[in-house]
């Protein structure tokens, strides 16, 4: 007789998130998350690279650390140092950059560093949804200032500190992705980074600068980073290689001095992020980086056109969108009669995958007429076919568009 299987509901422990769905496959028209496009993977590049770096130096991978240290592979901290003093005017050397599993570890380990229950960190109203949730799970507060064209709002930002102070609270950092920020994709002015870095020394609070996207500006041309105009470590960097090279590729990079990097390094304890990605990407970044960017860039600014046409044929002036200097997506406001949570709903069951804005702002209300659309991964023609099935879609649930143009052919 075989054995009863092991129910181990009884046995997890309360504070669980939801079960995970089993993945079943993308949805057709698939416009959420960072995926990208999947055309300008350099593949036949990375090959190259792995079989160069391999050869030279496999026989490293037989220690934990490549020979390198717990900081990453030497190589691709110098290239990182080497890159953001060219891009971003980043002083630092290689002992001062540490490779991470995607910039969200960096995020977790910042976290792990200075926050505990009862904090309070300041961030842009709209943001990314992982650096909030992440936030609130360490049963932090995350005190939000709204965003507009030049970025995070400075006076609101005061305002915030300000009346921080006077309930005795010192905030913990200051969040912001102040370069193509996320979702918004707006690029934070130099005189408003400026003004952040005075905030930052009047008030004691760090900044901590998250700059993912920084490579996709359409003109290649940036601001300086806020640590490169601060110059000291109020300013902790990270950065990623997801959206210039791959997403999968899982590796990013945290800037800090020594006093900071040796206390984050006793948090990772994770005896490694992979060796051989690490070496891969080294060996190509080195010498083909630069070519790879411009043309992804060129690939990527396509197909924002392509949406924001296929936006204005089929949702008309109802969707109400800023034309982004650089990124992967586009951030819509539809009328106040939509609920985006509600769309996103309705759509997933059309196979047309959107992110509801609920879950990219700290501000539950200002979050539920937006939507954020990921256009980098889906075809010129699934862009055209998927905003159509949307509009349908939105049609149907709130009669905004109020007549869509698949709803005018079914006439």
């Amino acid at each position: 007789m075989a054995a009863q299987p092991l129910d181990y509901t009884s046995l997890f422990r309360p504070d669980l998130p939801p079960a995970a769905a089993q993945w079943s496959g993308f949805p057709k028209y698939n416009f959420v998350g960072g995926h990208n496009d999947g055309s300008s993977i350099p593949v036949d590049g990375l090959i190259a690279a792995a079989t160069s770096v391999l050869k030279r130096e496999g026989r490293t991978l037989a220690t934990y650390g490549l020979e390198s240290g717990a900081q990453g592979y030497k190589p691709l901290r110098e290239f990182v140092a080497k890159k953001l003093k060219a891009d971003a005017g980043i002083t630092c050397t290689a002992d001062e950059v540490l490779i991470t599993s995607g910039s969200l570890q960096g995020l977790d380990l910042v976290n792990q560093l200075l926050l505990k229950p009862g904090d309070t960190i300041i961030g842009e109203e709209m943001t990314y949804g992982g650096a909030l949730t992440r936030v609130r799970k360490c049963g932090a507060t995350w005190i939000g200032a709204p965003v507009d064209g030049g970025g995070i709002r400075m006076d609101l930002v005061a305002k915030s500190l300000a009346d921080l102070k006077a309930k005795g609270i010192t905030p913990k950092y200051i969040y912001t992705i102040p370069t193509v920020q996320n979702p918004t994709a707006t690029v934070m002015s130099e005189a408003r980074r400026a003004e952040l870095i005075k905030l930052s020394e009047a008030y004691g609070v760090p900044i901590f600068e998250d700059e993912c996207y920084a490579d996709l500006t359409w003109s290649g041309k940036r601001p300086p980073a806020i640590r490169a105009m601060a110059g000291n470590d109020r300013v902790i960097h990270i950065g990623s290689f997801s959206k210039s090279i791959a997403p999968a590729i899982r590796l990013g990079y945290l800037v800090a001095g020594w006093p900071l990097m040796s206390r984050i390094l006793a948090l990772k304890t994770d005896a490694g992020t992979p060796a051989i990605d690490q070496m891969v990407l080294a060996e190509f970044a080195t010498g083909q980086f630069d070519t790879h960017v411009v043309g992804l860039r060129k690939v990527l600014k396509r197909k924002l056109d392509v949406l924001v046409e296929a936006l204005h044929a089929e949702f008309g002036t109802v969707a109400e969108f800023e034309i982004p200097e650089g990124g992967i997506f586009l951030w819509v406001k539809l009328p106040d009669s939509v609920d985006t949570m509600r769309l996103f709903q309705a759509a997933g069951k059309a196979g047309v995958a959107i992110n509801p804005g609920v879950e990219w702002s700290s501000n539950a209300a200002a979050g539920k007429t937006r939507l954020r659309i990921c256009f980098a991964n889906p075809t010129e023609a699934q862009l055209r076919e998927g905003v159509a099935k949307l509009a349908e879609v939105c049609h149907a649930e709130f009669g905004v568009p109020l007549r869509s143009r698949n709803t005018e052919r079914g006439r």
